[in-house]
C-alpha cells in the first residue's frame, strides 16, 4: 500500500510541468539567472517582467525559488516602488498561454510560465529547480 501511493506521486510529480522563465525567440538579450530577481523587483529595468495575475503554482513556485519572497513580500516591494514613482509593478495577464503571446510579441518583455505553455515563439533562459 506505501508503495502504491510513492509509486502514485512520483508519478504526480513527472506529470507536473517545470516552471520555465521566457524571453522572446527574437530577443537578443543575455539574462543571468541572477538578473531575473532583479528584474522582477524591480532593480533592474533590462527587460519587462510580466506575472500571471491568477495565484497559481507557477506564480507562487517562481517567486519562492526564483525570487526567494513570498508574494506579500514582492506585492510590499512594488507598492514602495510605485507610490515613490521609482517603477510600475509587473503586468499581470490572465494566464500562462496570456504570458506566452506577450512575451513572444515583445523581445524586451519577460515572464514565468509552465513549461506545458512554451511554443516556438519564445526560448527557455531558466527551469525552475
Amino acid at each position: 500500500m506505501i508503495a502504491a501511493g510513492l509509486t502514485f506521486t512520483a508519478a504526480l510529480q513527472q506529470a507536473r510541468a517545470d516552471v520555465v522563465v521566457i524571453v522572446s525567440a527574437q530577443s537578443t538579450a543575455t539574462i543571468t539567472p541572477r538578473e531575473i530577481p532583479l528584474i522582477y523587483l524591480g532593480e533592474r529595468n533590462t527587460m519587462t517582467p510580466l506575472d500571471i495575475a491568477n495565484p497559481s503554482l507557477a506564480r507562487r513556485e517562481f517567486y519562492a525559488k526564483v525570487v526567494r519572497k513570498d508574494e506579500a513580500q514582492v506585492k510590499a516591494r512594488w507598492s514602495k516602488l510605485v507610490f515613490t514613482g521609482k517603477g510600475s509593478a509587473p503586468k499581470e495577464l490572465p494566464s500562462g498561454q496570456d504570458v506566452v503571446k506577450a512575451v513572444a510579441a515583445d523581445p524586451h518583455a519577460i515572464g514565468y510560465v509552465d513549461s506545458s505553455f512554451v511554443n516556438i515563439t519564445v526560448k527557455i533562459i531558466l527551469t525552475v529547480k
